[in-house]
């Protein structure tokens, strides 16, 4: 390596597997240079959640970054880490940071089969990473009263709009997004759709929500409209808007093969189902891409509470590591693609290979040992796993 990548540790289980992958998978075979930064809680919470700020102002400096998974503390998790406060998700600020658009998109491997019986592509989600309800402002209404949305403009002009007319408590919540964040996304979206070849959808739901989806809409329409028609016609690919209802009924019924472009919340809800159905959370690569070709390579799922519990108690957990494992290959690729070095970039596609090859000869570790077609499998523990794909990325290194 010639520059040095990002490294944001995490939080967790995933903060363990993390080590044992740079140990077993990475330092006995790459030169590696990284710019380190803990974003566990603790350190977080220490320095007031400012490492998280350098951390994501690091990955637009140095362009490429891998993240482990972090913890968004609830109630609970304040009370348990003893914290100055409820932080925010640091995924949040990142996102908010480098203003890219995250695309997640399914790892395929033989044996673990989509439930969904017409898919035989995979489905990239691409989520928009900035507003709507990551960034709300809420209230508790505590009785009767009147909501208004109101804007003070800089000019002095307000603009005022009732919400409701309350008669009792309940409780509102505000949105906001930005323009020139919406035509990051846009941007992001049109170019990976044309990197991969791959036709894009995109949906909201303007029928019902007439100013604020429908100006996501209006920004993806015009920027198409203005600069990637004849791109997407000479690529034989297309671009279409839909409802998101209609959508989720589309690709039910697809085989897959496409981007599928959505609000922060719904791009959320959505790889979700769609890690799920296509095997598992831990078996979908996350890359957050910013307009300016700045790239944050990420781990779809949690920090593996329940499996971390099991470890320190001693026991022996059975933890996925793929999506993990994913999320340094392909920042280690983009690495090497960004500064020219054809061996870093062979070493990344290796060890994707060998995972991918450790668990199609039936080697894995138990969520998709439960889930597998394939005959004769090996349940492995979290330590059994990455030392079997150690075993194939070696012997193919080694031209075994």
């Amino acid at each position: 390596m010639t520059t040095p990548l990002v490294e944001m540790d995490g939080d967790e289980m995933t903060r363990i597997l993390w080590k044992m992958i740079k140990d077993e998978l990475l330092l006995p075979f790459v030169d590696l240079k990284t710019e380190y930064y803990d974003l566990g809680l603790q350190e977080r919470d220490r320095t007031n959640d400012q490492v998280t700020i350098e951390a994501a102002n690091a990955a637009l400096r140095l362009g490429v970054a891998v993240k482990c998974a972090t913890i968004t503390p609830n109630a609970d998790r304040v009370r348990e880490y003893g914290l100055k406060q409820m932080w925010k998700s640091p995924n949040g600020t990142i996102r908010a940071i480098m203003d890219g658009t995250v695309f997640r998109c399914p790892i395929i491997v033989r044996g673990i089969e989509p439930n969904v019986r017409t898919w035989k592509k995979p489905i990239t989600i691409a989520r928009h990473a900035y507003g709507d309800v990551y960034k709300n402002s809420e209230i508790v209404v505590p009785g009767p009263g009147k909501a208004e949305l109101v804007f003070n403009g800089d000019d002095g002009s307000i603009i005022r709009e009732p919400i409701h007319i309350f008669d009792g408590p309940g409780i509102l919540q505000g949105w906001h997004n930005m323009d020139r964040s919406i035509e990051s996304f846009a941007k992001s979206c049109f170019e990976y759709a044309l990197d991969a070849r791959q036709d894009l959808w995109f949906a909201t739901k303007d029928t019902i929500s007439k100013q604020y989806d429908a100006r996501f809409r209006e920004i993806f329409d015009s920027i198409f409209a203005k600069s990637y028609k004849e791109r997407f016609e000479a690529e034989n690919i297309r671009y279409f808007y839909t409802l998101i209802d209609d959508a989720v009924a589309r690709v039910m019924k697809s085989e897959g093969g496409f981007i599928w472009a959505c609000k922060n919340y719904d791009g959320d809800v959505m790889s979700d189902m769609l890690s799920s159905a296509f095997g598992s959370l831990a078996m979908m690569t996350s890359v957050l891409v910013n307009p300016e070709g700045k790239y944050e390579y990420e781990a779809a799922h949690g920090t593996v509470q329940r499996h971390y519990y099991r470890y320190l108690k001693g026991e022996e957990t059975s933890t996925n590591s793929v999506a993990t494992i994913f999320a340094w290959s392909g920042a280690l690729r983009k690495r090497a693609q960004i500064d020219k070095l054809d061996d870093l970039v062979h070493f990344a596609d290796v060890l994707e290979r060998s995972v991918i090859g450790t668990i199609e000869e039936g080697e894995m570790t138990g969520d998709l040992a439960l889930m597998t077609t394939l005959p004769h499998v090996k349940k492995l523990s979290s330590e059994g796993f990455i030392s079997a794909v150690r075993k194939h990325l070696e012997d193919e290194l080694n031209g075994i």
